[in-house]
Parts: structure tokens; sequence; C-alpha cells
């Protein structure tokens, strides 16, 4: 029989502080029994000499000093999964939202997971395929990896999240495939977009989707990413899938936790932040990788929106010290109507090396890729330069590299909602786009390569760069 509590001491907020209380752990749920026989759930946040101060989902308004009952459930919070669970949809709580029939578990996990110990992690090094030119091509996803995105408001991100869960996939058609989904703090418009989107396009198939809406609890805004991480730890170690994690929008996220910092009356760290912002970041994005010993694996995407467009906000910041590397969205190009709009110049894959070349994309990927980046660095910079001199003071080849750089962002980067790119096809355009420059430019490359691909312009490629 479990042990009831009357005594609450304070109410702040979303926060209930209890007093005098036995035997509870960090972590552990609570119920919340009010007169009206409405039972709200909880989630132990701190214990301090025989205090326990709970975090309640739905909130404190009704709930007053004498009127509760306490209720410590001697567990965490857990997710039920079984191999069913590929298809539904769930909210912030872990409760179907799609109208279909209850999970029925094969077993319950707790949704923190259990730390990866690092000497059983295995490298990352085999690509996956999202269909999209510049990820592919620029900066390749490999398997195991966290590369997030950062984006800003305004920005397509939500419909580059659900171009890459619909298209995403590994090379080997016989291995198993699926997208884990965690939206937090979307809109009602955003959330029926991705749903509508995922089951339109059959998506929905291989993917579970966790949505938790602005108005919906803020404690859910916490519990999503790591219910999606707990159900594709699940596929991935135990059903022997390779699993995609996308999570939008982190910044949703952490503003979530400075909320409940500040209800703490916790001392805050940089722009009002938590001062653990970076380990608890770390302890999401670290439940990527591979296991040695394991055919699945778990890569992460991370997508948050940059408060202002600033890169050295504390979250982009802070993620960018955890993940290995970052796709940026630009502004200019996405004025520019380039779809989608990310910029490869400050954009990185850390361990894109890893997962190009021969037996894994092709072997001409890696000098097309070197060779991309410097002339169309070359162009920009050009053409920058053009600015301050004036065009007359450039010579006939950088003209050609600020022209370059124009097709480079029409021919490769832009490319349309609802097209998936092969890795072959987007490595042709690669070569297409650089046969608008001389042989002799190509210097990144091997000549083998040079012979084989290279095919010079014969026309003049002024109507594709005046494309609208």
């Amino acid at each position: 029989m479990l042990k009831e509590y009357l005594n609450i001491r304070d109410i702040i907020g979303p926060l209930v502080l209890l007093q005098e209380v036995e035997g509870v752990t960090y972590g552990e749920l609570a119920e919340i029994k009010l007169a009206t026989g409405e039972v709200r759930r909880g989630r132990v946040l701190e214990i301090t000499n025989r205090k326990a101060l709970i975090q309640v989902f739905e909130g404190t308004q009704g709930i007053a000093r004498d009127n509760v009952k306490v209720k410590f459930l001697g567990k965490g919070m857990e997710i039920g999964v079984s191999p069913d669970i590929v298809g539904r949809i769930f909210n912030g709580a872990g409760e179907t939202i799609d109208g279909g029939p209850p999970i029925i578990p094969v077993k319950y996990l707790n949704i923190n997971g259990n730390p990866m110990n690092p000497c059983a992690r295995d490298y990352p090094n085999e690509f996956i395929q999202t269909g999209i030119s510049s990820i592919d091509g620029m900066n390749s996803l490999v398997r195991g990896q966290k590369l997030p995105i950062f984006s800003g408001a305004g920005l397509p991100h939500a419909k580059i999240a659900a171009q890459i869960a619909r298209q995403a996939r590994v090379l080997q058609t016989e291995e198993k495939f699926a997208v884990i989904f965690g939206a937090m703090g979307v809109t009602f418009e955003d959330a029926n977009y991705f749903i509508t989107d995922f089951q339109r396009t059959g998506a929905i198939e291989r993917a579970v989707l966790f949505i938790n809406l602005a108005d919906d609890p803020t404690i859910e805004r916490i519990a999503v990413p790591r219910m999606a991480l707990t159900v594709a730890e699940y596929l991935a170690y135990e059903q022997d899938a390779h699993i995609l994690v996308i999570l939008t929008d982190m910044t949703n996220y952490c503003e979530a936790l400075r909320e409940i910092s500040a209800a703490r009356k916790e001392i805050p760290g940089r722009r009002g932040f938590p001062g653990y912002l970076y380990t608890d970041l770390a302890t999401l994005y670290e439940r990527a990788g591979r296991i040695k010993g394991k055919k699945g694996s778990i890569t992460q995407i991370p997508i948050l929106t940059m408060p202002e467009d600033d890169k050295t906000h504390p979250i982009p910041d802070l993620t960018g010290y955890i993940t290995e590397g970052q796709l940026i969205l630009s502004r200019l190009l996405h004025t520019k109507s380039i779809y989608p709009p990310i910029d490869i110049l400050p954009s990185l894959s850390r361990l894109k090396d890893k997962g190009i070349g021969k037996d894994k994309t092709r072997e001409d990927h890696f000098d097309v890729v070197n060779q991309l980046y410097a002339a169309y660095a070359r162009g920009k910079n050009v053409k920058e330069l053009a600015v301050v001199l004036g065009e007359s003071a450039l010579t006939p080849l950088d003209v050609q590299y600020i022209k370059f750089s124009e097709l480079f962002e029409k021919m490769f980067l832009r490319q349309g909602e609802e097209e998936d790119r092969t890795i072959g096809e987007t490595l042709n355009i690669g070569w297409k786009t650089l046969g608008f420059l001389p042989k002799t430019e190509l210097k990144r490359i091997k000549q083998v390569h040079i012979e084989r691909y290279y095919k010079p312009w014969s026309d003049s490629p002024q109507q594709i760069i005046n494309v609208p």
C-alpha cells in the first residue's frame, strides 16, 4: 500500500513542495489527487532534508494546501515499447493520439535511459542518404552521428525536417530503417503539417511521432526527447534497426528548462538559462551512436532556432560543442528562393570523411566535395571584393567564379520539396556544375576522375543563372 501525504508546504508556479517525506527518490513519479477526484501527475525534481519538490505536469491551478493527497509511485517516468510501436503517433505524455488501438507493451523502459559505456561505442562510418544534395554531397550524414540543424525564425526548418524524415534511408535496402520524430512546443499548425505529411507520403509506416503542442504542459516538453530516444534505443539495440531521430525544436526544450529553473529559484547562467544546460543537452545528444556487437544504430538530427540568428546564443553554442558539426540555414539564400537554404560554407559534418568514398558512396565523392567548396567559396569572396573595388577591377576568371557561385546555388543547392536525389544524382549535378569552370581550375580532383566525369560546358549558363 503506497503512503499518501497531505503536508504540502508551498506551491510555486508549476511546483509543489512537500515536507516530511520518506523513501522518495529523484525522478520518481507522483500522483496528486484533488478533492474533486481529479488526478494529476508529477515528477520529483529535488530531494532535500525530507522535502520533495514536485513538478506537476498539468499545472497547479486549483491545488491548495488542504485539498490534495500526494502519492509516490516508486518508479520513474516510463514508456511501454513493442515492435508494433512503429507507425504510431503519441502525445507528450506517451499516449496514442492517432485513433488506433493502444500499444500492448512487451516491456516498460525508463525514459532517462542508461549511460552508454564509451569503450563500447563503435566508430560511425556508414553513409545515410537524405535525398538532399547540400547534405548528402557536401555535409554527409553518417550512421551514429549527431548533426544538428541551426535555423532561424521564419526559415523552412519544418519542411526540411519532414523531407529528411520522408526520404532518409540506408543504401543497403535489406536493413531495417525507421525514423523517430519528436516535436516539442510546436504550434497546432506545425503539428498538423507533420502528421498530414507523414500520412500523405506513407512515411508514417516506418516512423514513430511524438507531438508536444505549445499549450501542453512544460514538463512534457522535457519528456518528449527522452521518450523518443528511449524508443529509438529499443528499436536499434533490441530490434536491430537503424534509427534516425529528428528532434525539433530544441530551443523550445531549453526554454522549458529555463522556466523550470526559474520556478526552482536557481541561480541563472548565460541569458537566464540554468548552469547545467550543457550537461542536460549532453544527456540527450550522447544517446546517439553505435554499440560494438549490435547491428542497429541511432543517428540524431536535432533542430533548433537561433534567437535573432545568433550563433553565439547559449543553445546553438553549447550544441555545437557536443555534436559532430552543424548545418546552418541562411536567411540570404531563403530570400533568393533557394530551398533548402543550407549555407554550406559555415556548415560542417565532422564525420563525413568516414562515410564517403569507394564502396560507400562513390570513389570521386571526396574530390568533388573539396572542389565545389573551394570554387563556391572563391566565387563568394570575389563577389564581396567586387562590391568594394567594382567589377572593372576583376579578371575574366574572377567574373567566371562569380557566375559559378550563382550557378552552384541554382543547380546544386536548390531542389524541390518532393525531390529525392540519390547520391549518384547529386554527384553528377556537382560534376555538371564544375563543367562551367576550365579544366585547369580543377586542382583538387584526381586526374583519373577528371578524365572519367568532367564535361566542359558548351552553352552559356546565363539562362540557368537568371532563373528566379
